[in-house]
Parts: C-alpha cells; structure tokens; sequence
C-alpha cells in the first residue's frame, strides 16, 4: 500500500499524518510518478496553516523529483523511466503520485533527484524574478531579504554572476557568512529597527533599482523606503506574515515607485515556460555560476518535523524528504 502524508485539518504540524493512500491509474495526458526526493518549502506550510485555500484532508507540496511508472493515454514525449521533476500541482508529499504530463520536467542526467527537489521551486522563483519580473543587469544594486535563505541564495547567486551589486539580509549574524558566500557585496542583520537607512548609506543615498522581498510583513516598508526613485518592489512572499494594506498614494512621494506581487504558477503558466524556466535554472547550475549545497534531509514521515524545523527559522537552505 502507498503512503502520503496528509493534512487533516489547518494548525501546526502537528496536523500532518502518515496514511495509506489509494493511487488511481493515470488518465488521459497523465501520468504516475514514483518520487525519489520531494521538496519542502514555505508555501506547503501557508496551505497547512489556511493562509492559503485548501480544504482538509489534502495531500500537501509541489514540487519532487522521480521516475515515470506508468504512461496515461495520449502522452508524448515521456516514457516509463524517465526521469522527471515537478513543481505543481499540490500532491507531492506523497510515494506515488499522478501529475499531468504537460507539468513534468524531464531531468538531466547531471542533476540528482535530491538537488532538483532541493532546487527547482526555489530556483524557478529566482529564474523569473531576475530574468523577468525585474531583469537584472551589470551595474544594477538590488536589494535582497532572507538571503542565507533557499531561495535567496539562489537569486542572490544569480543576480551576482549577472553582474548586479548585491545587498543580502538575513535574520542572524550566524547567517551574515552564508549571505557573503553566495554573493552578497554587503550584508545588513535584521534586528528589527529600520534597516533602509543603511541601504541608503550603501548606495550613496539614491536607493535600490529593485527589493526582491519574501519576508513579508516585518520587512515590507523598509523595503519601499530602500528604493530609488521608479525603483520597483518584487513582493514574492510573506514568511513573516500577511503584508499590510498599501496606499497607493505613498507611492509617489517615496519616488513613484513600483510594486508587484508576482507568483510562480503565473510565470510558467504553460509547458513551454515551465521547461524553459527549468532548463535556465539547469544551465546556471551546469556552469557553475549558482552553485546548490546538499539540502537537508528528512524521511517522508517526518514531514511534520520538517515543517517546525522550517517555520522556526532553524534551517539554512533547502530541505527535503526522503520517501521510503
């Protein structure tokens, strides 16, 4: 019998239950995945708690990596065997799974299921927000939050080999060495005080061209007030809590300013930019310029754990569960 952990009702970890789990034959453009490694990430636990829609019972996660089972009707292009990634839908916390083919990555052979599980949800998010939402390029300064984070030491990794000048937060001064490793030109300790005055100090006065913030509530007016004039806000999270209400009239006094609240499913909307996205992320990592330290790992049933370790900022990087 397969197993999955499900979410029996929204509240803390404690939630979460290892359960047998019936897995249907694949329909039509689907097909069944046996996952090797499953990722865990912050929006797993925004489902848990409710912050996100999901009615109990349900199978947490997005995203895994694994070998192809069983082929549905109609499927091209993948066959029993390959090797495969995913980053939706919601489900991976599971064995075995159906996913809709259209979803699936297929893996190169240089990356292990346990990196692409560590990397591809966090590392897609840092594909489009600096290639995208806000194109970074040499000569840019940004301005990065949670930088010692999964994905922060992603994107602040990229945006460095891109040639940006790169300002990384991070929660404790035990952190400041990760933030300075992947990239960062300077490094601020959040310490709960106002840190835009020293992002004005770094940047001659004038300000960031973009804030790449996925803290949330705690760090989201710093954050306006560290921008540049036209300079823009990227909102791509809230790990600290909701973000309050804007006014959009403060925004032309602190210097017409943009703000976006970009996702994920947004940006790889159909397979071509899901794949594409994916095989960005792949090449970066191939040649060296980002580079993904092992995660750490749990077994499948300890997902519960995982999520505490997770929410109580006692990790650094990706962790991931490990079925079986």
């Amino acid at each position: 019998m397969d197993h999955a952990i499900r979410a029996l009702d929204h509240g803390g970890p404690e939630v979460l239950s290892w359960e047998p789990v019936e897995v249907p034959a694949p329909g039509p453009g689907e097909v069944i995945v046996r996952n090797e490694a499953i990722g865990v990430n912050f929006i797993d636990i925004y489902f848990r708690t409710g912050r996100y829609a999901a009615t109990p019972p349900f199978v947490p996660g997005f995203e895994g990596a694994g070998r192809i089972e069983a082929v549905g009707e109609g499927v091209s292009g993948l066959r029993v065997g390959d090797r495969v990634g995913y980053v939706d839908p919601m489900g991976a916390y599971a064995e075995r799974l159906v996913r809709p083919a259209s979803r699936l990555v297929p893996l190169p052979e240089t990356i292990d299921p346990v990196i692409a599980a560590a990397v591809m949800l966090k590392g897609m998010t840092a594909e489009y927000l600096v290639r995208r939402t806000y194109p970074v390029a040499a000569g840019d300064t940004i301005l990065v939050h949670a930088a010692a984070g999964g994905t922060g030491q992603i994107l602040c990794q990229w945006a460095a080999a891109l040639g940006a000048t790169v300002i990384g937060t991070v929660g404790s001064e035990a952190k400041r060495a990760i933030a300075e490793g992947v990239g960062c030109a300077h490094v601020i300790v959040l310490d709960g005080g106002d840190f835009s005055g020293r992002v004005r100090e770094l940047t001659g006065g004038r300000g960031v061209a973009v804030a790449y913030d996925g803290v949330g509530a705690d760090t989201h007016t710093g954050s306006l007030r560290s921008l540049r004039p036209r300079g823009l806000l990227v909102a791509f999270g809230a790990a600290s809590g909701a973000i309050p209400p804007l006014d959009l009239q403060t925004l032309a006094p602190l210097g017409s300013l943009y703000v976006t609240r970009p996702s994920l499913g947004t940006y790889t909307s159909d397979t071509a930019e899901l794949r594409a996205s994916a095989a960005a992320l792949f090449a970066v990592i191939a040649e060296g310029k980002v580079r993904i330290d092992p995660p750490s790992t749990r077994p499948l049933r300890e997902a519960a754990a995982a999520h505490g370790d997770l929410e109580g900022r006692r990790t650094t990087g990706s962790t991931v569960l490990l079925p079986g």
